[in-house]
């Protein structure tokens, strides 16, 4: 294994345990017991666990179930969307080549999420959102419509949602707007600047802050972390990916949150402890468990 594929070594534990608001350990290397353990050693007691289409998302909320540190996210993925529908020739996503499905096939997907929202287990409807990254403006319409759904579904079953936005900031925000967001809303991955982050303090939306907050062109995140409302910023690894300095380019996963916290600390002006407490306690408010 070269020094690049290797994990990179345990950091200090945190003092006081905080939660990964958002992780993909079905892409990542070893068990889940291995990950809820090691994660555990460095002082991450919960993960929230976030389906990316039909398959992730019953396994998010099968992992949930079997683990009381595990609480489960289910979704369609904005680039998922317009697969479905679309087709994906190309066999882009972990699914392989798919052939178009039309509308039919989304609907069918997504009363597939909004059965799958109503498990105790899950405890948000994410990730969701818009990703102009990816998609041509031929998939615009289905992320849009699959968006709006999966408002609707989390508003009905009373569960947070969990906002993926990729080079779509406005879009984003004014369909949320339209809409009516639910009450609990989480930007994961939050890669707006502090003028955003003003909009989504004012909103009451969540701002989860992933490891590319330490990389060294991510001036724009930390300004925006100094101006987020302390009691609305949250931590997450989106491990496997976003692995923070210095071990960028290495897997991600939950037990690295230590180092995304305490550089989180230093932007803020604050203590780890006082970082981690108020992590700790605005991620079980944010997917009240």
């Amino acid at each position: 294994m070269s020094s690049k594929d290797a994990p990179p070594p345990l950091p200090e534990p945190l003092g006081v345990p905080v939660a990964d608001s958002h992780t993909h350990l079905d892409m990542q290397s070893g068990t889940v017991e291995e990950a809820l353990a090691k994660a555990a050693a460095a002082g991450v007691d919960t993960v929230v666990q976030v389906g990316c289409d039909l398959k992730g998302s019953r396994w998010a909320a099968e992992t949930a179930a079997a683990h009381p540190q595990v609480h489960a996210a289910v979704a369609l993925h904005p680039n998922e969307a317009p697969r479905i529908v679309l087709g994906d020739p190309d066999g882009w996503s972990r699914q392989g080549a798919r052939e178009a499905g039309g509308d039919a096939a989304l609907d069918d997907a997504l009363a597939e999420i909004d059965r799958l929202a109503a498990l105790p287990e899950v405890k948000a409807v994410g990730e969701t959102g818009l990703d102009f990254f990816r998609t041509g403006p031929e998939g615009i319409a289905a992320q849009e419509r699959s968006f709006r759904a999966h408002i609707e579904i989390a508003k009905r079953h009373g569960k947070a949602l969990v906002i993926h936005d990729r080079e779509a900031h406005d879009d984003v925000l004014r369909i949320l707007a339209e809409e009516g967001a639910p009450e609990r809303t989480v930007f994961h991955c939050y890669s707006g600047d502090a003028g955003m982050a003003r909009i989504c303090a004012d909103a009451g939306y969540y701002m989860s802050f992933a490891g590319n907050v330490t990389f060294k062109n991510a001036q724009p995140l930390r300004d925006a972390l100094a101006v987020a409302p302390l009691d609305l910023v949250l931590v997450e690894t989106d491990a496997p990916f976003l692995t923070p300095v210095p071990y960028r380019g290495r897997p991600n996963a939950p037990y690295l949150v230590p180092i995304t916290v305490r550089a989180m600390a230093r932007v803020r002006g604050i203590d780890e402890e006082a970082m981690s407490t108020a992590i700790a306690v605005n991620t079980a408010r944010a997917f009240d468990y």
